[in-house]
């Protein structure tokens, strides 16, 4: 078709003449709504902006000697992340001479594992970097649904606790 048919074409039926193929012999062409189209490429590369900004990674770092409040204030914050939807790196910092005694950080980073396995699953398994040793935990959305309908029996169960002792205390309180 030539080029004044076809715009004649896109003309009566209200659309927009966009060029395809252009190294093509001929060259290829397309009767669509212009506008429309690039309002929905906008649209979707938003979306795919947004879910890959979902996936954010989390440092947490350890220290071989560090004490137990530290290490469960810690973990609780990489629980906390992992349930947020975020990947956890957790990391041993070696100072100097502590890089002698690997076998600390090894123990640091089993006892978060353990602490976060009924959350999350291990991605990267433990690994020395340098003078660093560390581990990847990714959320797992099966045990965290699993965690989650756990929880919501308790709180109904709980709560049927709550009013039979409600009941109770109400009928001492009428012997009295």
């Amino acid at each position: 078709m030539s080029t004044r048919d076809a715009l004649r074409l896109a003309e009566e039926r209200g659309y927009d003449l966009v060029e395809v193929a252009p190294q093509a012999n001929p060259p290829v062409c397309r009767l669509m709504d212009y506008g429309k189209y690039k309002y929905e490429k906008q649209k979707e590369e938003k979306l795919h902006k947004k879910q890959r900004a979902a996936a954010v990674l989390k440092e947490l770092r350890f220290h071989p000697n560090m004490g137990e409040h530290d290490f469960q204030f810690k973990a609780r914050h990489a629980r906390e992340f992992i349930l947020d939807g975020h990947k956890v790196k957790a990391q041993v910092i070696f100072k100097g001479r502590e890089i002698l005694h690997t076998e600390f950080g090894e123990k640091i980073l089993k006892r978060l594992i353990e602490f976060l396995s009924d959350v999350a699953r291990v991605e990267q398994d433990i690994k020395l970097e340098g003078s660093s040793m560390s581990v990847l935990f990714a959320p797992d959305k099966r045990k965290i649904q699993m965690l989650k309908e756990q929880e919501e029996k308790n709180k109904q169960s709980g709560g049927q606790k709550s009013n039979a002792e409600g009941e109770e205390q109400s009928r001492s309180n009428e012997a009295l």
